[in-house]
């Protein structure tokens, strides 16, 4: 996210620093796999170049974000509970608890003209709407959360990781419905080799690594993270939705404010959930018995929150200058990454099943990135054809 303000000065997610039509020349461009948005053709021609590579260095920097926080925090997660942890709220309750790093970021890029914003943003939603829809999301990424800690807590990370691939699939028919995604044959395409994949996990007896886990709670493992996985596409296209339809005001306090609330919200949830689990009593005894000593276990736990934090600003960066559904792709680039270090570091069975369940995910990975590919390339040329005729 701080790559919306990569030149220090003008970018598509603040309002200050670039005047209305510099943020109208990015939604244009961001907006080839999104519905067109009219002000887009009112800017100054001349200027689109420009906008165009900046919007890149947006999207890279994002990608970066989305990737290396979401695969520092899956193995510092799988990495707690080897070495001793087993507390799914606590789990549950870091993957949202450094939202506080957000306001640093709210902080240094807040925009530095008020009024110009306001000029390019139409009707404010009332806040006890908008109040409501932040609670709304909040409380449905508790449960997803809680949802994964059980996931990688039952599963091999591996297999865990090869799992949450099906969330592309998932998003592709929920953005169809709820954000108008065009479902061409390509990305028809990747939604069936995705679903392959996960079902070929699922169908892999040989899966559970440890005698510690039973085929019992490997299933209940399996299951929990698929359900995990199509409730973070929904999670991703309400929030496109409430970017589009509601707050219809895509700056950058919008974005920030969107990650904070609701992360404040599954914070409180997930602290809620420990204490009437009665989990807290076992943190301390956690701590003393974490194989690598306390420091350790605090550092594991502190390190794993800002992973997730840092992903998670990954992710609605991409949903704001691209799609929800582009974010949800860039996820599945730690595929390959992923379980590498899960063999590395935590010495996780690599089986012919889990290796062409890969191959499987990355070829369906290609087949939408493709699409992208293809989208962007079209974008530009009707781009060149109206300042042409202009």
């Amino acid at each position: 996210m701080a790559g919306y303000d990569g030149n220090g000065n003008s970018n598509a997610v603040r309002g200050g620093g670039g005047g209305s039509n510099q943020e109208e020349v990015q939604i244009e461009i961001a907006g080839s796999s999104k519905p067109a948005v009219s002000l887009a053709h009112e800017a100054p021609q001349q200027s689109a170049p420009v906008k165009h590579w900046q919007w890149w260095l947006m999207v890279v920097l994002n990608m970066f974000f989305l990737v290396a926080g979401q695969t520092s925090a899956t193995l510092l997660g799988r990495f707690y509970y080897n070495e001793g942890g087993n507390s799914k709220w606590l789990s549950t309750f870091v993957q949202t608890a450094g939202f506080p790093v957000l306001f640093i970021a709210q902080f240094l890029f807040r925009p530095k003209s008020p009024s110009t914003q306001a000029t390019t943003s139409g009707p404010e939603a009332s806040i006890t709407k908008i109040t409501l829809i932040y609670i709304a999301l909040g409380l449905i990424i508790a449960a997803d959360d809680l949802m994964y800690s059980y996931g990688l807590l039952y599963l091999p990370v591996s297999t865990y990781s090869l799992i949450c691939a099906s969330q592309l699939a998932f998003n592709a028919v929920l953005s169809y419905f709820l954000n108008a995604q065009k479902f061409t044959p390509l990305i028809f395409n990747s939604v069936l080799l995705l679903t392959f994949s996960a079902s070929l996990l699922g169908v892999d007896e040989d899966s559970p690594s440890s005698s510690d886990i039973s085929q019992g709670n490997h299933v209940l493992g399996f299951v929990l993270t698929l359900g995990a996985s199509a409730t973070y596409s929904l999670i991703l296209s309400l929030m496109q939705v409430t970017f589009e339809k509601v707050i219809k005001r895509e700056t950058f306090s919008v974005v920030l404010n969107m990650q904070i609330y609701t992360a404040f919200v599954a914070t409180l949830a997930s602290l809620v959930g420990l204490f009437a689990s009665g989990e807290w009593k076992t943190l301390e005894g956690e701590m003393h018995m974490f194989s690598p000593g306390k420091v350790s276990y605090v550092m594991t736990v502190l390190w794993t929150a800002i992973s997730w934090q840092i992903a998670s600003v990954g992710v609605v960066g991409l949903i704001f200058v691209v799609s929800s559904l582009f974010s949800n792709v860039i996820s599945t680039l730690a595929l390959p990454i992923i379980p590498v270090f899960a063999v590395i570091f935590f010495h996780d069975k690599m089986d012919g099943i889990k290796i062409i369940a890969m191959l499987i995910a990355i070829w369906g990975f290609i087949s939408y990135g493709y699409q992208l590919y293809v989208d962007d390339k079209k974008s530009r040329k009707t781009s060149s054809s109206v300042e042409e005729n202009s």
